[in-house]
């Protein structure tokens, strides 16, 4: 009789195990899946850049306080071309130093509060004399910065599409001979600096650089597209050929957003 009992007990037992095994099976799926989620969802919403921000001016979160912008895709999205701890530290480390060196910078000078970073670099003779040099350094490497990410994407057609199309064949002949003058202007830049597709003040378009983190805003132009040519941008993955990674470039710029910056460029100057 004992034995029979224990039997009876010990399949009981077994049926019980069995379905809460699966039901916790189940739960332990759902959980995974919604963990999987909200993972995802986090990481959308502290990394998006909507595609035509770098058109709008770079304006500062609250009075005093730039803000470093996300990247508008992985750090490894553009691996192929600039691999990803280059990518990390160009991103949170020297672009987050212009923010914070700026922000302090700033800080004393309550007619500074509010103004857009573009405003600062156009009217540097506005800018207290003692202060002048760092935000012309470290104003130009967070406008120059926030410009770049927003203009590569790995998602890139490799030729430019749009009115930016039109506008290259128009000043430089055809996109060939544009892409030759521009990796010219950044292999010819001595040092650190950018090449830059600018609009001038009568509407034309030129090629150009500035040394270290000039910005073309200062000289009277409105930097359309421009490619970072200093070392910590491209040294991991191509050592000192600069050559071989401005002629890479070409394969992840954003033409979309380079429409969006001639755009503004015309409505700059009116």
């Amino acid at each position: 009789m004992y034995s029979k009992l224990l039997i009876d007990f010990q399949t009981k037992f077994m049926q019980i195990k069995k379905f809460y095994g699966f039901i916790f099976s189940i739960a332990l799926v759902a959980f995974l899946a919604i963990s999987s989620f909200n993972s995802g969802s986090s990481t959308a919403s502290t990394n998006p850049i909507d595609s035509s921000s770098s058109s709008r001016l770079i304006t500062q979160a609250s009075p005093g306080e730039f803000t470093l912008p996300p990247l508008p895709y992985a750090y490894d999205a553009l691996d192929a071309y600039i691999d990803s701890q280059t990518m990390t530290l160009h991103h949170d480390k020297h672009h987050a130093g212009y923010v914070k060196n700026l922000n302090e910078a700033i800080a004393p000078y309550p007619d500074l509060q509010g103004l857009s970073i573009e405003e600062l670099l156009r009217d540097l003779d506005n800018v207290p004399e003692e202060i002048s040099a760092t935000v012309r350094n470290n104003g130009g490497g967070h406008a120059n910065h926030s410009m770049f990410w927003s203009i590569m994407t790995p998602d890139s057609p490799g030729q430019p599409t749009g009115e930016i199309a039109e506008a290259i064949n128009t000043t430089f002949g055809d996109f060939e001979s544009f892409k030759e003058k521009f990796n010219t202007a950044g292999k010819k830049r001595f040092g650190s600096g950018w090449a830059w597709l600018v609009m001038n003040e009568d509407g034309t378009l030129e090629v150009t650089s500035t040394g270290n983190q000039g910005s073309p805003l200062s000289e009277g132009q409105y930097p359309i597209m421009g490619n970072d040519v200093w070392e910590h941008a491209y040294y991991l993955k191509y050592q000192n050929n600069r050559g071989d990674y401005l002629d890479a470039w070409w394969n992840v710029i954003n033409w979309d957003e380079v429409n969006n910056r001639l755009t503004t460029a015309k409505s700059w100057f009116e």
